[in-house]
């Protein structure tokens, strides 16, 4: 056999032989490899989410152009447990008049079902809901409330009005404890007084993953808040390690759905101090929800004392005067007296 044609037959073999690695590589990395529109869990965790809710900062990929809706809920022992609380992205708590406190659930990224037991409008709340310029939905009000719903100082729909169609009652409750909406009939009674219900709030500033490595205080995993003689409306949180979250309690008992028993899991605990004046014989409050001052706030089971301030009506938690920003997720905001309301523990 002549040299240049050994030659030759050397290079067809070696050739032959690549062809075929390549071959069974490409079968290997083909069957590795996710179908048409799948992505692995290595993409997965790199993509961003097209959107983000404006007030929980959570990622979704429809756009976010609902309203907020704020709904005055009942926290009386016979209204307890109460129906949405779990689905709201901020909810309020403060004082309405004697020992009771009130909440005023803010919706925007998820719209529950079934929503209540609904509750009696006052100022502060009113004031509170039009910061996030929210459709404001309660029943009954205290004199001072009225008179702003009556001159239109904020869009609203209230059972006084709707009792009955829009507001339904329930007979395993008595009044003023058993006044229930859903969301859907909340968006008819926007229908019915022509309100516009098609854009967002304003968004909150959150974290970054890298921030929320930063955050600082000291540890914590209870935080009791004193608002009544007796615990009936004294409130106890608890940090859950595990899930990162943190836990709510009235009275000794946990805090959840009636409707799914879904408990209520907080990322944000912003305790603000504000003045309060009774202005009348029914304990009725006047609270002072604009002029900032000192609060605490609470993420990652850490606590540090803050101050607040109100900007354009949002109560946002502040730190040598800049904005401090928000864990993505579910934000609660006690209104106390006094910070000497609030002890934490360490145990």
């Amino acid at each position: 056999m002549g040299k240049r044609r050994l030659i030759f037959m050397m290079i067809m073999l070696l050739t032959l032989l690549s062809a075929c690695n390549h071959r069974e590589q490409s079968k290997k990395e083909a069957a590795q490899a996710p179908e048409r529109g799948e992505v692995s869990g290595d993409q997965q965790e790199e993509l961003e989410p097209t959107f983000t809710f404006p007030l929980t900062g959570l990622g979704t990929e429809n756009e976010p152009n609902n309203r907020s809706i704020a709904v005055m809920i009942n926290n009386h022992p016979k209204a307890r447990p109460q129906s949405g609380l779990s689905k709201a992205d901020i909810i309020f708590e403060a004082l309405a008049e004697g020992e009771i406190t009130r909440f005023l659930a803010i919706f925007q990224s998820e719209k529950p079902d079934k929503i209540g037991p609904v509750r009696s409008a006052r100022d502060y709340f009113i004031d509170l809901a039009k910061g996030y310029n929210s459709l404001y939905v309660a029943h009954g009000y205290s004199p001072e409330a009225y008179t702003m719903l009556e001159n239109g100082y904020i869009d609203h729909i209230n059972g006084m009005q709707y009792d009955g169609t829009l507001f339904e009652r329930t007979s395993d409750r008595q009044a003023p404890h058993n006044s229930y909406i859903t969301y859907d009939n909340i968006l008819k009674g926007a229908e019915l007084r022509d309100i516009n219900m098609d854009f967002a709030p304003h968004p909150l500033e959150f974290a970054t993953n890298d921030e929320i490595q930063q955050i600082y205080g000291e540890e914590i995993n209870q935080i009791d808040i004193t608002y009544s003689k007796s615990n009936v409306f004294n409130v106890k949180y608890e940090y859950n390690n595990e899930i990162k979250k943190l836990l709510r309690y009235s009275d000794d008992e946990q805090t959840i759905d009636e409707d799914s028993n879904e408990p209520v899991l907080i990322d944000n605990l912003i305790i603000v101090e504000m003045e309060h004046h009774i202005i009348d014989n029914e304990g009725r409050r006047d609270i002072n929800v604009t002029s900032g001052g000192k609060a605490y706030i609470v993420q990652n089971g850490m606590y540090r004392e803050i101050a607040w301030n109100n900007i354009e009506g949002e109560i946002i938690p502040y730190e040598n005067g800049e904005p401090i920003k928000l864990l993505p997720g579910k934000t609660w905001i006690n209104i106390v007296p006094s910070l000497s309301d609030v002890s934490f523990k360490n145990m």
